[in-house]
């Protein structure tokens, strides 16, 4: 049945097309089973489900001790269980044309998951098997600390990545989710770290305390909750999100070079902590403002930077890493390294006068159309809206949010949209990183 992936993308945009407009929170079933929070929804697609899930065993959950271990765990879930090895999960998931992957972010542990209706009760059945009994086998440790390790090392020649680490290391404190361990202690960490300890992670972390499970598509809620029943019954454990203290703002611009010889590229970050939440007051204003400053052809950046000085491969603003804690706001963009120093001059520019300036009436009118669009889009595939109800649950707002998207962007005035861009974010404040081939910069 694997000739079928290829088609699943030809009903994608119907599978939810009638749930969108007919409304999410009312199509939407949601339920407490064996401790997980459970939203399945119908739509108009025929055979395909899409399942999406966290659970809160991300990166931040490791601890000072081996910051490794989330990613370790995450990456034994596959190799196998303590009823069939990996190549018989491969076998009955091949021959399903079903999917299922694990990985890892800064807050937590993501399941993503397609398979055809006849399949389900299979795959949510593995989808237990995987979390709940690893096998932990000695041989596919050793071999994943090999390949973990080996992909950080070649992480480190990405400019991207570079300055990414760089970045989220300056603008978050200690002790914050979304800071992120240097690499070389992230090398260290895989390196030291035992199976005993993963096993420990695993045992503290995984359980159905705040896991979220989102199922999309040609199903049955009744049934869904049964097959849930079922696989999970008697699982415990886990625990809620940390919710800690909130990133703190810079008392003065920083800047950090990351040299890496011979890129044909510098990367550049620049920007700051929001001190806000997705959903939060201020955060949709500042996401309206920011996209007119940067999101896409149409935003400034790209407008005057690369179009009209031609200074740029790309550029773009935008805010992340806000869904379960407060994020942060930023320019990424690509210079020639014999064009960095002018396009930095150049991108200061459309900064300061975007922030100092605010945006127009027209730019709000333009963008909201865009927001609400983009945003309806995503919900016409069963992944773009398993993915959307997933974020609404993970941000701790209402299902309804998402039918009232559209409204509250509309809502927006331009006196809320620039109010927030100086209330939040300070030019003279913000920490700039550059990693690649920086002229006059050596390796430290």
């Amino acid at each position: 049945m694997k000739h079928l992936l290829p088609l699943l993308t030809l009903t994608f945009t119907l599978a939810s097309a009638t749930a969108a407009l007919a409304g999410v929170a009312d199509n939407a079933v949601r339920q407490k089973i064996n401790g997980l929070d459970v939203v399945s929804i119908k739509t108009g697609v025929k055979d395909v489900v899409t399942i999406r899930g966290t659970l809160a065993a991300g990166d931040s959950r490791s601890p000072d001790s081996n910051v490794a271990l989330a990613d370790l765990a995450a990456g034994l879930l596959d190799k196998g269980t303590t009823t069939r090895d990996k190549f018989a999960i491969a076998k009955v998931l091949g021959d399903a044309g079903a999917t299922i992957n694990f990985g890892t972010n800064a807050s937590a542990l993501n399941i993503n998951a397609k398979c055809l209706r006849a399949d389900l009760p299979m795959v949510l059945g593995l989808i237990a098997e995987q979390l709940r009994t690893p096998a932990f086998s000695p041989e596919e440790f050793a071999k994943l600390k090999k390949q973990v390790a080996g992909l950080m090392k070649r992480s480190l020649e990405d400019t991207d990545f570079r300055a990414n680490t760089s970045y989220v290391r300056a603008v978050y404190p200690l002790g914050h989710p979304n800071r992120d361990a240097s690499p070389e202690e992230y090398l260290a960490a895989v390196d030291k770290a035992t199976l005993d300890e993963v096993k420990a992670f695993h045992k503290e972390f995984y359980g159905p305390a705040a896991m979220k499970l989102v199922i999309v598509g040609d199903v049955d809620s009744a049934a869904v909750s049964a097959e849930l029943g079922k696989v999970f019954a008697g699982w415990t454990g886990g625990s809620a999100q940390a919710r800690p203290a909130r990133a703190g703002h810079v008392d003065a611009a920083r800047e950090q070079d990351v040299f890496m010889a011979d890129k044909t590229n510098v990367t550049l970050l620049w920007g700051q902590a929001t001190q806000l939440r997705y959903g939060e007051p201020d955060a949709l204003a500042l996401r309206l403002g920011t996209a007119a400053l940067g999101s896409g052809f149409t935003g400034r950046l790209m407008a005057n930077v690369r179009d009209k000085e031609g200074l740029t491969y790309g550029i773009g603003s935008f805010i992340s890493n806000d869904t379960f804690v407060d994020g942060d706001w930023r320019i990424s963009a690509n210079f020639a390294p014999d064009l960095l120093s002018k396009g930095i001059a150049s991108t200061k520019r459309q900064l300061t006068e975007w922030h100092d300036k605010g945006i127009t009436a027209h730019e709000l009118e333009s963008n909201k159309g865009k927001f609400v669009g983009s945003f309806k889009l995503g919900l016409s595939t069963t992944g773009g809206m398993a993915g959307q109800i997933l974020n609404t649950l993970n941000r701790d707002l209402p299902l309804s949010f998402i039918d009232e998207f559209g409204g509250k962007i509309n809502a927006l005035t331009l006196e809320q949209v620039n109010g927030s861009i100086k209330k939040h974010l300070n030019p003279e404040a913000m920490i700039m990183i550059k990693a690649g081939t920086i002229p006059g910069a050596v390796t430290k």
